[in-house]
């Protein structure tokens, strides 16, 4: 995916939007967006380098800002069936997520663990593991420390482990771990992914690229 040049809607104002939208604003024109109509601008904007370039939107999306998009990428409390990303994809907006852009411009190998539960301890046990092996290692993901934090911090030669959610696999394409791990998979999420199958197809799909 190619992100110069393009029009890119970030949604939602935590972590990971803060992230993407830091990252993004030095490679393409971007709009941060949060539907909280009641949020404070002047609030995301101090989470933001001073010498950000992009905008700040909130509230309903307008009709301009869902045709002028070309790429959205959404954080992981956004569902991807909602109705501004429905809205989005209708009007031909590429969806894409955090976790999926910071591995697009991130470099070596990469170690992802999903599962139910377990998911934060074994990626903290992982990373620990790789750094007696490699001297440039990044723990990213679901553990709290966004990928686009620390992507354009990798080489050829570094290791990231990654602790994926269900919901940040929703928006995996690309995404393509040299390792992976399902650590296991119990009834949780039902009202995000509706069945218990989707969530399972959901937390198998960290493995799709994989050869």
């Amino acid at each position: 995916m190619e992100f110069a040049g393009k029009k890119v809607l970030v949604i939602g104002t935590g972590k990971s939007g803060i992230s993407a939208a830091k990252l993004l604003d030095k490679k393409c024109e971007v709009v941060l967006h949060d539907s909280n109509e009641k949020l404070n601008k002047e609030d995301v904007l101090a989470k933001l380098p001073a010498d950000y370039r992009g905008k700040i939107s909130t509230g309903a999306l307008t009709e301009d800002e869902i045709k002028e998009t070309d790429i959205a990428v959404i954080s992981p409390g956004v569902p991807i069936d909602c109705a501004d990303v429905n809205n989005l994809r209708n009007a031909g907006a590429v969806i894409t997520g955090e976790i999926e852009t910071g591995y697009l411009f991130s470099k070596g190998r990469l170690v992802a663990i999903t599962g139910t539960n377990g998911k934060t301890t074994t990626t903290t046990l992982v990373g620990e593991i790789m750094k007696k092996i490699s001297d440039s290692v990044f723990v990213v993901g679901n553990i709290g420390i966004p990928y686009t934090d620390n992507c354009e911090l990798t080489n050829e030669k570094s290791i990231t482990v990654a602790e994926i959610s269900s919901f940040q696999l929703e928006t995996a394409d690309k995404f393509h771990p040299n390792v992976s791990a399902i650590l296991n998979i119990t009834p949780d999420h039902l009202n995000r992914h509706h069945t218990m199958e989707k969530y399972i197809e959901m937390k198998e799909s960290i493995c799709k690229n994989q050869t």
